[in-house]
């Protein structure tokens, strides 16, 4: 992905989110299941006053025919999907993930 030749989507809303899950992970540290790490993002949702729905639900539609739920963690500015995950360790596809980011001089993610 050259991202310098393309424009990057909801940029500035991606930056705040990622800022917020930073900012959880500092302050609450490793080592928690997912639900801690959800909530605590709906804290600094609300103290950054950025807009969002905790849980929302979405039919899965195939072919006119409903076939499940879709139950994200989170939606912010009506538009991302912000899902925690707790992994163990950092295995070689994160490290890929951290590595293209940096390549592009953005943040790296922790």
């Amino acid at each position: 992905m050259n991202t310098k030749s393309e424009k990057l989507l909801l940029k500035d809303e991606v930056f705040q989110v990622v800022g917020c899950a930073i900012e959880v992970l500092n302050t609450l540290g490793h080592g928690l299941v997912e639900k801690p790490y959800e909530n605590a993002l709906v804290i600094e949702f609300l103290l950054r006053k950025i807009p969002f729905q905790q849980q929302p639900s979405f039919d899965v539609v195939y072919k006119g025919q409903k076939i499940g739920t879709f139950v994200p963690d989170l939606i912010a500015f009506n538009s991302l999907v912000v899902d925690t995950k707790v992994i163990e360790r950092i295995s070689d596809h994160e490290r890929g993930t951290d590595a293209e980011l940096s390549a592009d001089h953005r943040p790296a993610l922790a």
